[in-house]
């Protein structure tokens, strides 16, 4: 008998936010001569064979999109990530069971650990990054079926991420762990595709490095 095939993955990038320590919109960061929320959402686009969605705040301005990539937008402004997991999860739901969700300030996301990530999730709900000591919660794969487990916490103002883990199975996923990969581990032996860029120090330095391992 021939093994199945493995389940749809689609992709969700979060656009939302302030960027208020950057001092200008991220997604509109220059990264290779586009957008750095089009550089992400075409980086976990290549990993993912299902959907991809961008998930922005109500009336916010956003670059040019890839092709094929939808925008929707959280019922609400202000109420953080665990809302726009929540809104990503419910769009791409109907066509895909597994999702891995990022946000647009991680421009150093490599194919290489979305793919790892999402192959380690097995039965549970999440496969959840460990990096640094810090729970990767936007460089995950979530289950969609959870859209409805996180609109509730956000209805009960539980805003937390943490709250959905909670109520989940997670599989954790630490250095080691990830990095036994020989695909991630070759492209990415440092776990850069962790980074975050919050403020133009950290863009500055997230430019340099991708520069250097061009």
């Amino acid at each position: 008998m021939a093994a199945p095939d493995p389940p749809t993955v689609a992709g969700v990038v979060l656009a939302g936010g302030r960027s208020s320590r950057m001092g200008r919109p991220k997604a509109s960061l220059d990264w290779e001569g586009a957008s750095l929320l089009a550089h992400v959402a075409a980086t976990v686009g290549a990993a993912v064979d299902g959907p991809v969605v961008v998930v922005g705040a109500p009336g916010q301005a956003l670059p040019e999109l890839p092709d094929g990539v939808r925008r929707v937008d959280d019922p609400q402004e202000g109420l953080g990530p665990l809302q726009g997991i929540a809104t990503g999860l419910e769009a791409v739901r109907a066509q895909a069971p597994v999702a891995f969700v990022t946000a647009t300030d991680m421009p150093l996301l490599h194919p290489a650990f979305v793919r790892r990530v999402v192959a380690a999730l097995g039965d549970a709900d999440v496969a959840m990054p460990m990096v640094y000591g810090r729970r990767q919660t936007l460089a995950a794969a979530y289950r969609t079926a959870l859209a409805g487990v996180a609109r509730e916490l956000v209805a009960e103002a539980q805003l937390s991420p943490g709250r959905l883990l909670e109520r989940c199975r997670v599989a954790w996923l630490d250095e080691p762990a990830l990095l036994a990969d020989p695909e991630l581990a070759a492209a990415d032996p440092h776990l850069d595709s962790v980074t975050s860029v919050d403020t133009p120090a950290d863009y500055a330095a997230a430019l340099a490095r991708a520069r250097a391992d061009a």
